[in-house]
């Protein structure tokens, strides 16, 4: 079994944040970088679904012609 290291436990926390909802600011804040470029470069990539979601949400503002027929 593979140790678990402070940083993964970090990470981990960045993450179920992130998935929770919490924005960038309060993941920073949470782990206490001192900046939140430092915080966004470690973690906006962690959960493909958050960026999914906003995708796709932003595609369903765009009017569709539903005449596939």
């Amino acid at each position: 079994m593979t140790p678990v290291r402070l940083h993964d436990l970090r990470h981990c926390a960045a993450t179920y944040l992130r998935h929770g909802g919490a924005d960038m600011k309060e993941v920073q804040e949470t782990l206490g970088h001192s900046t939140i470029g430092l915080t966004s470069d470690t973690y906006t990539s962690v959960i493909l679904e958050l960026e999914r979601g906003s995708a796709d949400a932003a595609a369903d503002l765009i009017p569709r012609n539903d005449n596939t027929a």
